[in-house]
């Protein structure tokens, strides 16, 4: 009788450990840490609760300039310049389209400041990330690779 009363009880906790557990294992393909095309910085790709796709910097291979964290000072916006680089967002707003595509979204280069339209298709252990200005053929593609 105890023993049922205790099974009775544990159930129901091993129950949402497992759904938990189901949860975390069925991360988008394209979620976890990826290197862009020249391997100095680390991006991590998340999914929000708006069910699109983000991505911040969380590793550089040069995060200091001049003995100080590097800061974001060719923002457009003036006030954000002295925002730092690491955690800074440059993917935003992508939406799955089918199994491999995330499109409308946008690319924010911090080595020039600009912001442009782009799209992500996913290659297995590499992205193919792709920015644009109007439409997509007017553009240039680099290749990112995932991280360990």
């Amino acid at each position: 009788m105890i023993r049922t009363t205790l099974i009775r009880r544990a159930l129901p906790a091993l129950l949402l450990s497992a759904a938990a557990f189901n949860a975390q294992a069925q991360k988008d393909k394209i979620e976890g840490l990826w290197y862009n095309a020249e391997k100095t910085a680390k991006i991590n790709i998340f999914k929000a609760k708006d069910d699109k796709f983000y991505g911040n910097i969380v590793w550089l291979k040069e995060p200091n300039e001049n003995g100080v964290p590097k800061t974001d000072k060719k923002n457009p916006k003036e006030s954000l310049r002295t925002q730092p680089m690491m955690n800074l967002q440059i993917l935003r707003h992508f939406k799955k389209d089918g199994d491999k595509e995330y499109n409308d979204g946008e690319i924010y280069d911090p080595k020039s400041g600009k912001t442009y339209s782009s799209k992500i298709t996913y290659n297995g252990n590499s992205l193919d990330v792709r920015g644009f200005v109007g439409i997509s053929l007017i553009g240039r593609t680099t290749t990112w690779e995932r991280a360990q």
